[in-house]
């Protein structure tokens, strides 16, 4: 097999006279660069190739907007994984805008759909998707600062669903960058408290032809065609090529107002799916560089299930997504990536999961990309995929191990709170080692796959008969609980119910140690009716819904106001592992006030049969510095819990700040050290300590809390 590489630059270059042409096909015999104009027939000029297995041609008089493709001629041995076809139009991985769409119908697979082992002789020309060469733009103005993970609050939205209803965003502009740019829509997410934006792709997609078949088409876009190229239906108006400037015009929206921009990246697969998929680009150019193959290169070694999976143990597949990254970063401005399905990226040329990858190096060691985000989603559905807590210094992870307690723990599953506490912990079990930090769990509860959080405590079962699979597509395993009725419904107690719930997980997520991720429009109710997998669903469905009833108005303050609150006290958003260790006053003596613990009913510390007991549904977490305490307590009971509040080491008096039940439930405060309170069932409530400073002050707190004591007495 070919292993020709090269550094060379690659793609569509514009310069003062033309453009260059370079494309790495290292097997093909001939390439001809496809020119498409309004005339009648294209212009097909032959390439030349060079010694690292590259072709180029520089074309005088090219201009910005010249549509471009690719006929690759070489072998047909599909037995060793050569598939060259020079009828199909091969689009330019480097392309940087991509215009035009997919006819399924039409001949746009490489073999005979009659005789699979035979080319197939059909000219795919006005049927795939084209290349457009484009001007270099500046690239759009900095975040003035891209916060620490510890700092950061995820808001993963759907770029082209946020804005498609939005009352405010003018019709031309709604589901579009510039609609998310608007300053209404960007003003919302400054008021929510949200500091980072992480969009599903926007890598330029295409939909799969079982999906068009359907009449639907693909909404997430975990398709990917163009690793390069911004998605071009989400351009606003325009011409071929305004999506560039109009997607750099929103992150320079976002970025004025202090927010970053993450993008949901799929490098793991694309968008050719398997070897009964169309070849729009990778296959046709280098087929057994590009995907891995299973034995005897009969088929795709799938590890996605999507149909292929990038051949990262090749060097010019790596090189891909590196220079994909770098222009992501340099000249579009991104400030980080989630990597979809990531345990694919790191397997070798054998698939084996390999945890050194060069891929996975090259990207934590780059110094372009050092104080960029990087986000893993930690598995894949291959062998040894699952590889949650394993992605080392820089990389922080999708936890679902956090999703699924915090679902059962407040749909009264959970079988005790002992793995509750480690969740909320920064989950240590996973991420405590090598010198990594709490902020490497990215903590969620909800995200685009799955129920949305009313939907969660709407409906036992979901409810995907819209995507024309007979409900059998999607999960059914949700951690759900519909709360006494399935889906809508007028009763006012259900309703209530549900709307606590959903403090209750956001108060969860957004308090646990870590760094939390809320899904757009949670917020204040968005719902799917019960579908768990609207990836086919560019409808009313999917998109928010920006018609906000008065109580989910109520709920969305509170959400705010306690981002706030992790916003403006560092301690909410604590980012080293704390283990039971002495907070220390100036002079170094210790306080017996300690950084983080857990406190029973009766004010003490958990006692290991309290840790041990499976029917347990009541949790507080102590956390404290020398100069601040909090005082986080969890009650899934369905009924009020009566608890005292420990002993002046932790807190003199204890302030109400946040609740997510109803005011009126429990009294005023402030409560005193020791003080009994009653917590409403099925509830969160934070409470801010008054701290000793030193150790003097800490005994004569004591004492004051002896002489109230006989006085009781």
């Amino acid at each position: 097999m070919s292993e020709y590489t090269t550094d060379a630059p690659l793609g569509a270059q514009l310069l003062d006279d033309g453009a260059r042409f370079a494309l790495w096909a290292p097997e093909a015999t001939a390439v001809h660069l496809v020119l498409v104009t309004d005339r009648p027939s294209p212009a097909e000029l032959a390439m030349r190739r060079g010694e690292d297995g590259v072709w180029r041609l520089f074309v005088p008089g090219v201009r910005h907007g010249q549509l471009y493709g690719f006929r690759v001629d070489g072998p047909w041995a599909p037995e060793h994984g050569l598939r060259f076809n020079r009828q199909k139009v091969l689009l330019d991985p480097y392309a940087r805008a991509i215009s035009g769409g997919v006819d399924f119908r039409a001949d746009i697979r490489s073999y005979r759909t009659d005789a699979p082992h035979l080319p197939d002789p059909g000219d795919s020309l006005g049927s795939v998707p084209l290349g457009v060469v484009v001007d270099d733009t500046p690239p759009p103005p900095p975040v003035a600062r891209r916060r620490s993970m510890a700092e950061t609050v995820v808001y993963e939205m759907h770029l082209r669903g946020f804005t498609k209803l939005h009352p405010l965003v003018p019709d031309h502009l709604r589901g579009s960058y510039l609609g998310l740019a608007y300053p209404d829509v960007v003003q919302y997410l400054v008021d929510l408290g949200v500091t980072a934006v992480e969009l599903l792709p926007i890598h330029h997609f295409v939909s799969e032809p079982f999906i068009a078949a359907k009449g639907l088409r693909n909404y997430w876009g975990y398709n990917t065609l163009g690793f390069f190229a911004p998605h071009a239906m989400y351009k606003a108006h325009g011409t071929t090529g305004d999506q560039i400037s109009h997607f750099k015009e929103m992150v320079g929206a976002l970025h004025a107002a202090g927010l970053e921009v993450i993008l949901d990246v799929v490098y793991n697969h694309s968008a050719e799916g398997g070897l009964d998929g169309p070849t729009m680009s990778l296959r046709g150019l280098a087929q057994r560089q590009y995907y891995r193959m299973g034995q005897g290169f009969a088929s795709d070694y799938d590890v996605t299930g999507c149909g292929n999976s990038l051949n990262t143990s090749h060097p010019m597949v790596r090189r891909l997504i590196v220079d994909s990254l770098h222009y992501w970063v340099t000249e579009m401005g991104v400030d980080g990536f989630r990597f979809d399905l990531a345990t694919t990226l790191l397997r070798d040329e054998h698939h084996h999961v390999v945890k050194d990858h060069p891929l996975l190096r090259s990207i934590t060691e780059d110094p372009l990309l050092q104080d960029v985000k990087l986000i893993a989603e930690p598995w894949d559905i291959g062998p040894f995929g699952y590889q949650l807590g394993q992605y080392g210094l820089g990389w922080s992870e999708w936890n679902d191990k956090f999703r699924d307690q915090v679902r059962d723990f407040w749909r009264g599953h959970s079988p005790g709170v002992s793995e509750l506490a480690t969740r909320l912990a920064g989950s240590p079990d996973l991420f405590d080692g090598a010198g990594r930090r709490p902020s490497a769990t990215i903590n969620f509860i909800t995200a685009h796959d799955g129920f949305t959080m009313h939907d969660l405590v709407s409906y036992d079962v979901k409810h995907n008969q819209a995507n024309g699979e007979s409900n059998r597509d999607g999960t059914d395993l949700n951690r759900s609980w519909n709360h006494g009725f399935e889906g809508r419904t007028d009763d006012p107690a259900i309703l209530a119910l549900r709307r606590r719930q959903i403090l209750n997980l956001q108060a969860t997520q957004i308090l646990a140690m870590g760094t939390p991720m809320l899904l757009a429009g949670d917020e204040f109710g968005r719902t799917q009716e019960g579908n768990n997998n609207a990836y086919c669903q560019d409808s009313p469905l999917s998109w928010v819904n920006w018609d906000i009833a008065p109580e989910w108005e109520d709920i969305r303050s509170r959400i705010g106001a306690l981002l706030r609150l992790r916003q403006e006290h560092p301690l909410l958003r604590r980012d080293r592992f704390c283990y039971h260790e002495e907070v220390r006053d100036p002079s170094g003596r210790g306080l017996e006030r300690i950084d983080l613990t857990w406190v029973d009913t009766d004010g003490r510390l958990m006692s290991p049969e309290a840790w041990g007991d499976p029917s347990r549904k009541y949790l507080a977490r102590y956390v404290s510095d020398e100069s601040d305490g909090f005082l986080l307590i969890l009650n899934a009971e369905p009924t009020s819990r009566s608890c005292t509040l420990p002993g002046p080491e932790l807190g003199r008096s204890f302030e109400l700040v946040w609740l997510s039940c109803d005011i009126d439930e429990v009294a005023a405060g402030p409560f005193a050290a020791g003080q009994n309170i009653d917590v409403p069932p099925r509830s969160v409530l934070l409470l801010r300590a008054e701290v000793a400073h030193d150790v003097e002050q800490l005994h004569q707190w004591r004492a004051d809390a002896q002489v109230v004591s006989e006085v009781r007495s």
